[in-house]
């Protein structure tokens, strides 16, 4: 508990600090939901890299 009330700035800029929070933690929420749905998805397959592609061709 502080000694001073808040001026009508820091209850603005606190209000603010929440809200950016709140929209940082809704994209890091969408991100992770994107990421397990594409991940999760049954057909997932790696594409092929440059060492399978000499191995298929020789």
């Amino acid at each position: 508990m502080s000694l001073v009330k808040p001026s009508a700035v820091h209850k603005r800029r606190a209000g603010l600090n929440t809200s950016v929070g709140l929209a940082l933690a809704a994209f890091i929420a969408l991100v992770f939901g994107l990421t397990v749905v594409k991940v999760g998805n049954m057909d997932f397959t790696m594409p092929p890299g440059p060492e399978q592609e000499v191995q298929n061709g020789d």
